[in-house]
């Protein structure tokens, strides 16, 4: 049985915890790492693990419902309708491993993680004006 996802809550970073899950799932989605059929873990698994109020959870699981990403099925868990994963996403795309090997590129010249990020933010939003909130 493939691994379910596991959510890592940022209390500190200002966004609702139901939308850091919600980003999560979306992202796992885009990177193939959640797929159609697959189930999410359940609210108390993801209780127990992040220390996130179950409400909070079923909240971000309704705004994927809402979104068309996951479906409730009464009884049996919540699982992903669709995917977001785009063939040069995945983890063995080409795009992928340029983009890793650019990152341990730039940790092996001395950047930290925060410098890496500050980098690659400027040159998202430079290449993708419109979507710098995204």
């Amino acid at each position: 049985m493939k691994p379910v996802v596991v959510f890592r809550i940022d209390r500190r970073s200002g966004v609702a915890t139901y939308l850091q899950i919600v980003h999560q799932v979306e992202q796992a989605l885009r990177m193939g790492a959640l797929e159609e059929g697959d189930r999410l873990p359940t609210a108390a698994q993801v209780a127990a693990t992040t220390k996130v109020n179950p409400n909070t959870t079923l909240k971000a699981y309704r705004e994927l419902e809402r979104a068309g990403l996951a479906e409730v099925r009464q009884g049996a868990g919540t699982f992903i309708t669709r995917s977001l994963s785009q063939p040069l996403t995945g983890p063995d795309s080409p795009l992928h491993n340029a983009l890793s090997e650019w990152i341990r590129q730039a940790r092996a010249e001395g950047l930290s993680g925060q410098d890496v990020t500050a980098l690659f933010r400027a040159a998202f939003e430079a290449t993708y004006p419109s979507d710098t909130n995204a």
